[in-house]
């Protein structure tokens, strides 16, 4: 590692990143959410992150009324990724999912896009808290990174804060706490677009 601080996210309106995070929230607009999962697959081979969505949602108000430990929250958020990611091949079954990074990587050497499921991270990982500080963004960061690949796009529904620096992202709520420091160490691009820009795109 170097002390060059990592460049800032750029904001495009095209997929051409080896790994993209799909947001769970996308699941309420089903068109978005299948002309994108339909792009990830047109596109050159990509491996994509979901979001945990509803499912992450229900661990986080399952723990606040059972008060169980932030490891088995964890554990269960993996679970909900992975949930995630059966929901994402039933609408697009052009899709199959990798569970674990040597198997996205074999994937996407054979010019295969792949949906990540991170069941394999539930026996604990040395870089990654298991916290809520740790979510499918910054997964999608050390997946980037696990694989060597020089480009990382988030889709978000958010709309995205006016300061785009990761620490800013990070305060805004935009993405989860790790983020900053999983982004000092990713040193490929990161890129951050709306899922309107795919609508627009498959409407043309």
């Amino acid at each position: 590692m170097t002390g060059v601080p990592p460049a800032p996210p750029r904001f495009t309106g095209k997929i051409d990143g080896a790994v993209v995070k799909i947001g769970g929230s996308l699941v309420a607009d089903r068109a978005r959410l299948c002309a994108i999962l339909a792009e990830c697959v047109e596109e050159p081979p990509v491996a994509i992150v979901p979001g945990g969505g509803a499912f992450a949602e229900a661990v986080r108000t399952t723990q606040a009324a059972l008060g169980f430990d932030d490891t088995l929250a964890h554990c269960l958020a993996l679970d909900a990724m992975g949930r995630m990611a059966e929901v994402f091949c039933a609408l697009e079954q052009r899709l199959t999912i990798a569970a674990s990074p040597e198997a996205v990587a074999d994937a996407l050497a054979q010019g295969r896009s792949v949906i990540w499921d991170p069941v394999a991270l539930k026996a604990g990982h040395a870089e990654i808290a298991e916290s809520w500080d740790v979510t499918s963004d910054s997964l999608a960061l050390w997946l980037a990174g696990r694989l060597g690949v020089d480009r990382c796009t988030l889709v978000k529904s958010a709309k995205l804060p006016l300061q785009a620096d990761p620490a800013a992202l990070a305060r805004a709520g935009f993405v989860d706490a790790a983020f900053p420091r999983f982004a000092a160490a990713y040193r490929g691009a990161i890129v951050i677009r709306a899922p309107e820009d795919v609508r627009q795109r498959h409407a043309a």
